[in-house]
């Protein structure tokens, strides 16, 4: 279901394309090995041995006169949907209508109106993720969510970014999708509770465009959409001064795209950039304090900053080749983050920067009652990441002695990975369809540490309180391999009535900073891969006004890691989630609509344990960060053709904000008004109310070291556009 209220009926089908390209992966440049290509042409030789003998037998099906026709597949040279499939389980659709009506400033603006998803706002463009799941934090938080564009991962394993979402273009995507529940044997590692895909199409007939955004706090926002014949520049550009003291910030963003075509062979070449140049705000304390009227605008850590930049490239190519359809993407990425971590005591500072490329290919093939799907995935990356803290600490006796200035961590790491992936769909009947999916993956890790071995000082001496906390671990490898599967089964009814179901196995492989960036007490991270095994089940139904879609999950999380009380990483956790999801749009009359989506859901830790801060996880207890109800309802009225008023509501539950349960936020809810009008058939203008009712609230709240920490909500905000199209 997409966010979109108007032709349910022709959008809803993008749910059932029949084009899949598998993918995920992530690692890294330099340093290819022998054993490692070897590896690689093995398996492209062998799947296309076992392709070979599964089509000839496949041949012989077709050739029975009593075989049912499929309908062709449809190839296209545009990035097609890795995500938007009828077999996949829970994906929601975000469509460029609702993407335009909204004019996001932010990606929770987007997201909060899909189903089981909650992406907080932070400070300026900062943001925490959760997909079925808290929204989680820490060193490997970002790596339990894929990010793609256009089907390519925006970082690669090992190395993701917890703000992934400002290096895409979200502003001016042509469609937003998310997959909600473990997509590991789709994707491979990192889509462990779920996939977001940015999606940006070519169209000869697409009109250009451009507009700028005003709003207060100096808000301005300039957008441009080039259109030529066979290409396509994106320029994004927004700046504020924040509605909090020194909270501004600038962000740019640039999007290309070029069509080619080589005798049977077409191409979609892409260019992506991002530029983020943030002022950044830290938490107010206190209980409740995000509603005292001066604190709510302050800025305790007006010397924290964030400055960000990431490139990348891909090629998608498609072509026929052994009488079955190829999908082959190259693609190569850079990205490079500087900022001040203001929430750690003494405030260092972190640089990291990482460059990877790889290649996603696969080959398909539609006959009879079957579809197979056979690719690989490969990829290298090298990384670096150093920790500086120019100051000494300040604080008790022990946080002086025990983060000292100087060099914290200063290290390398080179990545290279492997998958091998299959995905068959069987047509048993036409009201029964059967999926199977399976993905191999391999990941090893070259970690080159570039400072002193151990938790000593810069010139090698110790700290006082037993050594310094931050710990170095000597030069060493790491490797992971694992192995997801997933069955699914589709059950058509009449009157475009379907019933689903899916099991499901992800994981995520440690992330590096997981790995070799350690506390005190531990020289080595002995961590597994997390795992997570989903059962889910849902009906569809569609008609000729209303959609209504409904999923209900089980899930558990085991070999979670954390930081336990002794400052170790370990992975011994373990989470058990259980939901009930809900999207549906109703089409009163041709100017009325109404959509409603969300999610009713449990999330309870499945060990007990005293973790970091000393806090004390019971089994049963909630999870934090958590909250059970999750929900948006928007009406929509379409006064004239390509004008339309929508009044929305969002609704965030109360949840725990620490592991203990004791410290809790209440929730809020907040409702945003939005119009954008067709003058004639060139200009267009907008008007959007964020917070309409002026609701004193906190974007995330938190509980640590005896605190109330918030990030408060903006105030109600007014915000005006205008756009020229030719």
């Amino acid at each position: 279901m997409n966010g979109g209220n108007l032709g349910i009926r022709n959008r809803l089908v993008q749910f059932r394309l029949q084009n899949f390209t598998a993918l995920q992966g992530c690692t890294q440049p330099e340093a290819i090995t022998a054993r490692l290509w070897t590896l690689y042409a093995t398996l492209l030789v062998l799947c296309v041995s076992i392709s070979e003998f599964a089509l000839a037998e496949l041949d012989e099906e077709q050739d029975s006169p009593s075989s049912p026709e499929l309908e062709e597949l449809v190839v296209t040279a545009d990035p097609v949907s890795l995500v938007s499939r009828s077999d996949q389980g829970s994906v929601t659709l975000v469509d460029t209508e609702t993407i335009s009506l909204v004019r996001a400033s932010h990606p929770n603006e987007i997201f909060s109106r899909v189903p089981g998803v909650w992406v907080t706002r932070n400070s300026g463009q900062e943001h925490l993720t959760g997909i079925r799941s808290a929204v989680l934090a820490g060193a490997g938080a970002c790596g339990a969510f894929l990010i793609l564009e256009d089907n390519v991962p925006v970082r690669p394993v090992g190395f993701c970014n917890v703000n992934g979402l400002f290096e895409l273009n979200t502003e001016q995507a042509d469609a937003i999708e998310v997959l909600r529940g473990p997509a590991s044997s789709l994707f491979g590692g990192n889509a462990l509770h779920g996939v977001i895909n940015v999606r940006s199409t070519l169209n000869s007939d697409s009109r250009s465009q451009v507009g700028v955004d005003v709003g207060p706090y100096g808000f301005v926002q300039a957008r441009m959409d080039y259109h030529h014949d066979l290409s396509r520049i994106k320029l994004h550009s927004t700046r504020t001064n924040g509605f909090r003291d020194s909270t501004g910030y600038r962000q740019h963003k640039l999007n290309a795209q070029t069509k080619s075509v080589f005798g049977n062979w077409e191409a979609t070449h892409s260019f992506a950039a991002t530029a983020l140049d943030q002022e950044t705000g830290g938490y107010v304390r206190g209980f409740e304090a995000y509603r005292d009227s001066q604190l709510r605008t302050s800025n305790p850590n007006p010397e924290a900053f964030r400055n960000a930049k990431s490139f990348r490239m891909a090629s998608h190519w498609t072509g026929e080749m052994g009488n079955g359809t190829v999908y082959m993407v190259p693609y190569a990425r850079r990205s490079i983050m500087e900022f001040l971590q203001h929430f750690l005591p003494g405030q260092p500072l972190e640089k990291n920067s990482q460059a990877s490329f790889g290649t996603i290919a696969h080959w398909s093939k539609t006959l009879n009652r079957y579809s197979v799907i056979l690719g690989t995935q490969v990829e290298w990356m090298r990384a670096h990441l150093l920790q500086q803290q120019e100051s000494d600490t300040r604080g008790s006796a022990f946080l002086v002695a025990t983060r000292p200035r100087g060099i914290h961590y200063n290290f390398d790491v080179s990545s290279s990975s492997f998958a091998a992936f299959s995905n068959v769909i069987y047509t048993a009947t036409e009201r029964n369809e059967l999926i199977k999916n399976v993905r191999l993956d391999y990941v090893k890790y070259d970690y080159d540490n570039q400072h002193l071995v151990g938790n000593t000082k810069d010139d090698g001496t110790l700290c006082g309180f037993g050594g310094c906390l931050y710990t170095r671990p000597a030069d060493r490898s790491d490797d992971f391999t694992n192995v997801a599967v997933r069955f699914g089964y589709r059950r058509y009814l009449a009157n475009d009535t379907n019933l689903w179901g899916v099991i499901g196995w992800g994981y995520r492989p440690p992330q590096t900073t997981e790995l070799y960036r350690l506390q005190s007490g531990q020289s080595v991270a002995d961590l597994k891969s997390e795992r997570l095994r989903s059962f889910e089940g849902g009906i569809e139904a569609i008609r000729d006004n209303y959609v209504v879609r409904v999923a209900a999950y089980t899930e558990t999380n085991k070999d979670l890691i954390f930081r336990d009380a002794e400052g170790m990483n370990v992975s011994d956790g373990g989470i058990q989630s259980r939901g009930v999801e809900f999207e549906a749009e109703w089409m009163a009359n041709p100017q009325n609509s109404l959509a409603l989506s969300g999610s009713l859901a449990s999330h309870d830790y499945a060990f007990t344990r005293t973790v970091a801060r000393g806090e004390r996880i019971v089994d049963g207890s909630e999870v934090d960060s958590a909250p059970s109800v999750i929900s948006s309802a928007r009406w929509r009225y379409l006064p004239k053709p390509y004008s339309v008023l929508e009044i929305e509501l969002n609704r965030i539950g109360s949840h725990y904000l620490n592991a203990e349960n004791t410290a809790t936020y209440d929730g809020h809810t907040l409702v945003h008004i939005r119009l954008n009008w067709r003058f004639d058939s060139n200009w267009h203008g907008s008007v959007r109310v964020t917070n309409a009712l002026d609701t004193e609230y906190a974007n995330r709240a938190d509980y640590a070291f005896g605190n109330y920490r918030y990030f408060p909500g903006a105030p109600r905000q007014v915000y005006a556009g205008i756009e020229l199209a030719w």
